[in-house]
């Protein structure tokens, strides 16, 4: 059963990139190393303030079209150009949720509210301008996030924390700011928890983004065009995300909205327009099954299985024989035993099959489309490639006289782990000899049993399926081919 699609976005005003460098944050620690932590930039065009930083997150387009351009909201085409838990809401009937103390977010003051129509909302404005209000404020704005997002179903949430800016604004960016931003980092734990300990949490997969609308000076203020004003950040984590992704190009405010978007599965309509895209990412290392995948060698193999199974008695179906792709030599040897009408020897059978497949691989093997270029486009990009098989080792050095053996840090081929794919221990022990966690990988694959092995060991998957359909899932893409992935990743250098 495919699991349901959730996201939460976390709101952190005011909060610069040098000061999270420093001051202890483990819980935006944990999103971040699960996916990426990036700089962004916010643009020469927009003021740095909240209310434009804010409605560019939420819209998905630039202040040009928002038109939010200050603090107060009066003006703004944010009917046109809504936030992205009220568009989910009036145009897909959608379940969203937004938790917010600053008025101008959720209420009529100052031109608000920013978020015109969530399905459920929550707010405590501050009882005074203190930053001690604020953080108060903050509080009450957690337990009733908490409460929902434990209890309730909102498929797409917004809470935003105003604390740390304030206490910015009124005391400066020293010690007081940094225990306002660890007491946020609180915060977003409690959230990550609320999460974790909804009923259904099993059978859902949560996207996660963390982000700031702008910096601050030093002496606290923001607004004019400094380096620290100027500079924000975004972390994201999901089930499309590898740990320690790199994204491929700069990440914008704009994004965000996008994000939610991919995210959920809801391809933006022309129409919005938006300005921002998901972000690309590319991962830290790939890991890439070999036959069927880089190679051509599934029409291969089962022509050597139906080979085989004819020598010994047996003329192969062709259900049968689409249960032999993406089997190790001793899977299938004991599949083809089974269907023999005569007594036959495992071992002879085995042998008579990976002879007759290495034959085969030696005479004839072809490149799939793309799988050049997506080698070249890894040693390209530094990113260290593994190849991962189901083939007896002679058969993946055959091929590697093809591929070449120096593009790939380390292979690992069938009987050089404790069982074969679809157990995890391929996947594991290509991840343990490049030193990165599962998370950190993602996996090509073409075939059902390939991709249950690298989903077992916990890595992420891209399928390029040859023989058999396979269906998109949290955590696994599906594309057409190679080249559709080199053309997720856009241009080298870009």
């Amino acid at each position: 059963m495919p699991r349901a699609h959730r996201v939460l976005v976390v709101g952190i005003d005011g909060v610069r990139l040098d000061t999270i460098a420093r001051v202890p944050t483990p819980h935006l620690d944990t999103v971040a190393d699960s996916g990426f932590l990036a700089p962004v930039t916010v643009a020469e065009s927009t003021p740095t303030m909240s209310g434009p930083c804010w409605a560019t997150i939420v819209t998905g387009v630039r202040v040009t079209k928002h038109a939010v351009w200050s603090n107060d909201f009066s003006g703004h085409r944010l009917g046109v150009f809504p936030d992205f838990t009220t568009r989910l809401a009036r145009q897909d009937g959608r379940r969203t949720y937004v938790a917010a103390a600053w008025e101008p977010l959720v209420t009529v003051a100052d031109g608000g509210p920013m978020f015109r129509r969530p399905t459920r909302l929550t707010h405590h404005a501050p009882a005074a301008d203190t930053p001690q209000a604020w953080e108060d404020a903050d509080e009450a704005t957690v337990r009733d996030a908490v409460a929902v997002l434990t209890h309730e179903d909102p498929e797409a949430s917004f809470v935003y924390l105003g604390a740390p800016d304030e206490t910015a604004h009124h005391l400066g960016c020293g010690t007081a700011y940094e225990e306002s931003i660890a007491a946020a980092d609180r915060r977003l734990g409690r959230l990550l928890t609320a999460l974790r300990t909804r009923p259904s949490y099993a059978d859902e997969a949560w996207t996660v983004l963390v982000v700031t609308d702008h910096g601050h000076r030093d002496e606290g203020g923001h607004g004019g065009a400094s380096e620290a004003e100027r500079t924000a950040w975004l972390a994201c984590a999901g089930p499309d995300i590898t740990a320690g992704a790199r994204p491929l190009r700069p990440v914008r405010h704009e994004d965000v909205a996008a994000q939610v978007y991919a995210a959920l599965d809801r391809t933006p309509d022309s129409h919005w327009t938006l300005d921002g895209t998901a972000v690309p990412t590319l991962p830290q290392a790939v890991l890439l099954d070999m036959d069927g995948t880089l190679v051509d060698t599934e029409p291969l193999w089962l022509d050597a299985a139906r080979e085989v199974a004819a020598a010994h008695g047996h003329t192969l179906t062709d259900e049968e024989g689409a249960g032999v792709l993406g089997r190790t030599c001793a899977d299938t040897t004991a599949y083809l035993a089974t269907l023999s009408p005569r007594e036959v020897s495992e071992r002879a059978l085995e042998s008579d099959l990976e002879d007759t497949f290495l034959t085969a691989v030696e005479k004839e093997v072809r490149l799939r489309p793309g799988a050049r270029d997506l080698l070249d486009r890894l040693a390209d990009e530094g990113i260290p490639a593994a190849l991962v098989s189901a083939s007896p080792r002679r058969v993946v050095d055959a091929v590697l006289k093809t591929l070449g053996a120096e593009v790939f840090r380390t292979t690992v081929a069938d009987g050089e782990t404790d069982r074969s794919k679809p157990h995890p221990d391929p996947y594991l022990e290509a991840a343990a000899r490049l030193h990165l966690p599962p998370g950190a990988c993602l996996v090509v694959e073409d075939s059902p049993t390939g991709i249950a092995a690298a989903e077992a060991a916990g890595c992420r998957v891209v399928a390029v399926p040859s023989a058999t359909p396979i269906d998109a899932a949290p955590g696994r893409r599906v594309l057409g081919g190679l080249t559709a992935l080199l053309h997720t990743w856009g241009p080298y250098g870009t």
